[in-house]
């Protein structure tokens, strides 16, 4: 199982930096230069707002399913004819809350008119996501890591064709990029269901209410779980352009839009350990297989660059700015290392996270989901009045590492866990050495090296310690029956 955890991993990661820089640098960041922080903090909003809502679509079904087909893979078509009626009523469902509450709030014409498609866009994307979920479920991973970057590629080329031609005048509007996006997911929703098709042999889309609710009385833990999630990984922008007198909070958002864009890029590749983890703790469990093995080498594949990445990001936060944006910089900067920071602690949620969650320890994390959705508004509520989007950053920070060190406390009770003292004295100099090794390089003449010498110093000492073992990881590939 290590062995085929590490081998589509780095496939996943290798598919993933192949596609996901274009988009992050390539098309991402020339978008928000191209309208402006106040129009880009204007989607950027909206997008937070429909992805907090995002669980009405699923209620946890995608996570439910993935762990479930992963135990028992000869109940596939059983459950793809109830479940994908279900999603489709959900997803009226979802919309009808969506613009219920944006008329609540107070949303103007052109943002209804956004919403409506990032509204179709979450669709979209939950419906992949479920999809996928049978794929994964099945443990093919090779081809869920193709899936998993077909909606990017596509993007990047829609994207790229109205940025970069003059095929449709040259005019580009943050409308634009929604619709671009639209088509996009479309495309891989309908690539990813004829995959699955095919492993499935039919589909007959049934409503059994019975079978519905008893599907739903099983995910609705899990819906919980990802909704107070979402809420205190997502609503800080949402505050910010609510709490703040306008346009000073579209503008904020942007500001937190420009830091924040860079721990979505990080946070994608936590979720892929997550993806691969999930099915694999799911089965390990069941057959009651040691898990301590799995769980320390992905923590440490993990844990490793996210300190690497926290450091790096508060030495050389300014410099990273400048070279993505063009405005805000001095604004953005130590906003960015701030959240960067707080990474270290999403790092560890992806693994032990979702080790509780194959276990169906679902009560515990709600209840530190909950704790951790009431610091963070309480939080938010306090500081963006006080320091606006800095203090937005200061919120996510603390909630992160708190939610984190609850869910390892969690996991290491209930899995009667022993505490490797040896392993948090060697995480421990890791981090003071990373530190040093930053302070050393702003020496250098050019920051660009000194970025890149501070991560190669604090790999080299990940492998001189042995927190990293190019030898057990070739042992691994090597010997290890998947």
């Amino acid at each position: 199982m290590k062995r085929k955890f590490v081998t589509n991993l780095f496939l996943l990661l290798f598919l993933n930096l192949l596609i996901k820089p274009f988009w992050i640098f390539g098309i991402d960041r020339t978008v928000q230069n191209v309208v402006g922080a106040e129009s880009y903090g204007l989607y950027f909003s909206l997008l937070n707002f429909s992805m907090i809502l995002n669980i009405l679509l699923d209620l946890g079904i995608t996570n439910f399913n993935n762990r479930n087909i992963a135990q028992h893979s000869h109940l596939l078509q059983k459950y793809l004819n109830n479940i994908i009626g279900l999603k489709f009523l959900l997803a009226v469902g979802y919309a009808a809350v969506c613009l219920i509450l944006a008329t609540i709030i107070g949303y103007n014409q052109v943002q209804f008119h956004l919403l409506l498609f990032l509204i179709f866009n979450q669709f979209l994307i939950s419906f992949t996501f479920y999809l996928r979920s049978n794929i994964s479920g099945l443990h093919l991973f090779r081809t869920d890591s193709l899936l998993s970057v077909l909606d990017r590629s596509l993007m990047i080329l829609f994207c790229g064709v109205l940025l970069f031609t003059n095929w449709f005048g040259g005019y580009f509007s943050i409308s634009w990029f929604v619709y671009a996006q639209s088509a996009a997911y479309l495309l891989a929703a309908l690539v990813t269901f004829f995959t699955v098709l095919h492993y499935a042999k039919s589909i007959r889309i049934q409503y059994d209410l019975r079978y519905i609710r008893l599907i739903l009385k099983q995910s609705y833990p899990f819906a919980l779980l990802i909704l107070l999630m979402s809420v205190y990984n997502r609503i800080d922008s949402v505050l910010l352009e609510r709490l703040l007198p306008d346009p000073v909070g579209k503008m904020q958002a942007g500001i937190y839009a420009q830091a924040f864009r860079l721990l979505d890029t990080f946070a994608m590749f936590g979720a892929l350990f997550a993806g691969l983890l999930l099915p694999m703790f799911a089965r390990m469990i069941k057959q009651r297989d040691d898990l301590v093995q799995l769980v320390q080498l992905a923590y440490l594949l993990i844990i490793v660059p996210a300190i690497l990445i926290g450091v790096a990001a508060n030495f050389y936060g300014y410099e990273i700015m400048q070279l993505l944006y063009h405005e805000h910089i001095g604004e953005s900067a130590p906003i960015f290392g701030i959240l960067m920071a707080g990474f270290i602690g999403i790092a560890t949620t992806y693994i032990f996270g979702t080790l509780l969650t194959a276990n169906g320890n679902l009560r515990q994390l709600n209840v530190m989901a909950f704790g951790g959705m009431l610091i963070n508004i309480v939080l938010n509520l306090v500081l963006i009045q006080q320091m606006q989007a800095l203090g937005a950053a200061y919120a996510a920070l603390t909630t992160q590492i708190l939610t984190a060190a609850a869910q390892v406390g969690i996991a290491t009770y209930l899995f009667k866990l022993k505490i490797n003292y040896l392993l948090i004295f060697k995480l421990t100099g890791f981090v003071l050495f990373s530190i040093l090794a930053g302070k050393l390089t702003l020496f250098v003449d050019h920051w660009i090296f000194g970025f890149w010498l501070l991560i190669a110093a604090g790999f080299a000492y990940a492998f001189i310690t042995r927190l990293i073992s190019l030898k057990t990881l070739y042992l691994i590939l090597k010997n290890d029956p998947e």
